[in-house]
């Protein structure tokens, strides 16, 4: 593996299993290039993910794992992978194939024409349900006006920024709130944000952590406002 590598992107995988096969070939596909890696990140697994990712990463030259024991917050196993990654740009996608992993390419090119350092690259997701589309945009709305900064599909991915923006994050959320925490921290540090779109599908196995029901997408909103509310106070201080 080369030292100097450009992009190292973080999947986090939660009892995927079933989904690892088809993320791991797609990634033999895509991560053909000697300057990216992608850092599989077992996030606490009970299922057989440890087996089958000790199975299917056997021999792979640009796809390493690295493992949760213990189950902490999908913003916890991400923070694991990006402490672990070497290249200069840095981020994270989901693992579930509801986006191509190799969106975070396109997302890479980029950052060719400028200063890693002065970009946050995010996607911008299409193709997804009405009722996603419109809980998307009621809490999108939400956060710009209590955080006075333009957020906007908070959740999309991939999410790509310069090493040297997250080593100068303090005390970032262990949940679902790092996206949040990340976007903000961005707008906040005067970065060009970089959108592009990318079609958002469905699943290939398994069910979402969290958007399984209003119940579930209630208790994303009380943890998130949580969350913002500390945001907030942050703005008596500079950035």
């Amino acid at each position: 593996m080369t030292t100097s590598l450009r992009l190292s992107l973080v999947i986090p995988c939660y009892n995927e299993a079933r989904n690892l096969p088809l993320l791991v070939a797609r990634l033999h596909q895509t991560f053909v290039r000697e300057d990216v890696e992608a850092i599989l990140v077992d996030n606490g697994s009970t299922d057989d993910t440890p087996a089958v990712l000790a199975a299917l990463l056997q021999g792979a030259e640009r796809i390493r794992s690295v493992r949760v024991e213990r189950n902490q917050g999908y913003g916890y196993g991400i923070l694991a992978g990006l402490r672990a990654a070497r290249g200069l740009i840095v981020g994270w996608t989901h693992a579930d194939m509801q986006t191509d992993p190799a969106d975070a390419l396109e997302g890479l090119d980029l950052f060719d024409d400028r200063d890693p350092s002065t970009l946050f690259v995010k996607g911008r997701r299409y193709g997804r349900p009405l009722a996603d589309v419109v809980f998307t945009i009621g809490m999108s709305l939400f956060e710009t006006l209590l955080l006075r900064r333009r957020l906007w599909d908070i959740n999309a991915q991939p999410t790509l920024f310069a090493r040297a923006f997250f080593e100068r994050w303090q005390a970032p959320p262990h949940d679902f709130s790092l996206d949040l925490y990340a976007y903000y921290q961005a707008r906040r540090s005067g970065l060009q944000v970089r959108r592009f779109r990318v079609r958002f599908g469905e699943r290939a196995y398994g069910s979402s952590h969290w958007n399984v029901n209003w119940r579930a997408k209630a208790r994303f909103i009380r943890r998130t406002l949580d969350f913002s509310l500390r945001l907030r106070k942050d703005l008596s201080h500079p950035a």
